[in-house]
């Protein structure tokens, strides 16, 4: 096994699904160095790395930046959604064996790509965001497709309050017939969070408030409905 999946193996992983199950996310173990982090961070201005960039202004998604990686990814990330997809997996079957559905994910990751590609969602979905002074996001859910799958992870880059200040990571989830209730985090830098879609399919939105200063990225890859291309 390699470093990457000992860390993720190292987390306490019933915990972690008893706080995505109450809380709608959960604290995952440190998944990069610091040092590893700064690497990943220079990434985002190697325009060979990235298929698309969004401006997130002009489509009213908020303000900043993004950028969808090319696949095959770099380093850490293929090697990080390898270790993460088995342990995210009896989370999401248990989900949908609740809601008396047959779970559609196979055990291993590609397998579950080839479906994807084979309904025509070939795009790669591993992106990177970067935030600069008063950017923020909308609350907002990713879906690429009919083939979904329900948990993605985030992984801050950046070190609160020495790289910049706010930028809190919100979850709302929304209730039929009931106010929206809410999750709120302050990711420290390396840490990573794990967030769903609720149990009675009560959908979440991801998005963070302003961030009065500096200059911050992250990897995003937030918790909603995804497929993990």
């Amino acid at each position: 096994m390699d470093r990457w999946g000992k860390r993720v193996d190292s987390g306490d992983w019933d915990a972690i699904a008893a706080a995505v199950d109450e809380f709608g996310g959960a604290p995952l173990p440190r998944l990069v160095t610091p040092a590893e982090a700064a690497r990943l961070r220079k990434l985002y201005a190697d325009d060979d790395l990235f298929r698309s960039t969004i401006d997130m202004a002009p489509k009213r998604y908020g303000a900043g930046q993004y950028r969808y990686f090319h696949a095959p990814y770099p380093e850490p990330i293929e090697e990080l959604k390898q270790a993460l997809y088995p342990r995210l997996l009896p989370i999401a079957r248990d989900w949908w064996g609740r809601l008396g559905r047959v779970a559609p994910w196979p055990d291993r990751l590609d397998d579950w790509l080839a479906a994807c590609h084979a309904a025509g969602q070939r795009r790669s979905t591993a992106l990177m965001l970067k935030y600069g002074a008063g950017d923020w996001n909308a609350l907002h859910r990713d879906l690429y497709g009919d083939l979904v799958f329900p948990l993605q992870v985030v992984i801050n880059l950046s070190d609160p309050d020495t790289d910049y200040t706010g930028g809190e990571f919100l979850l709302v989830e929304q209730r039929l017939r009931a106010h929206p209730g809410a999750w709120q985090r302050n990711c420290r830098r390396d840490t990573a969070t794990s967030s769903p879609r609720g149990n009675a399919r009560c959908p979440r939105r991801g998005g963070g408030p302003p961030r009065p200063s500096a200059t911050a990225s992250r990897s995003f890859a937030r918790a909603s409905a995804t497929r993990w291309g």
